[in-house]
């Protein structure tokens, strides 16, 4: 499946509340999806000593992949594409690395 593919198709599945600008309630979903990626992770490096089995695998999984809905609907309230975006960031990190500058802080480095 390609970006456009999946961002048409996720469409079809996205109703949420209004709750003024129609971005604010996908921005929100993703934070707390991405907060759900970041907690396996926890747990996987607190509780199995950093050992990711299948079964996490599996977990991680599901969830980037409600970070990617989400992501996903955020590009479409914005009228981005995905494609549109993943070109964006891999101009812009090729840049950066050809220039040295790949590490560091600030967005216009």
């Amino acid at each position: 499946m390609n970006f456009t593919d999946y961002q048409t198709k996720s469409r079809k599945t996205a109703g949420y509340p209004a709750i003024g600008h129609p971005v604010i309630y996908p921005a929100l979903g993703l934070v707390n999806e991405a907060g759900e990626v970041a907690g396996k992770i926890k747990k996987i490096f607190r509780d199995k000593e950093g050992v990711i089995s299948e079964a996490d695998k599996d977990a991680l999984k599901a969830e980037l992949g409600d970070v990617l809905w989400y992501i996903a609907q955020v590009a479409t309230e914005l009228d981005l594409s995905l494609d549109e975006i993943a070109e964006y960031n891999i101009a812009k990190l090729l840049d950066r690395l050809e220039r040295g500058k790949i590490r560091g802080d600030g967005d216009n480095r």
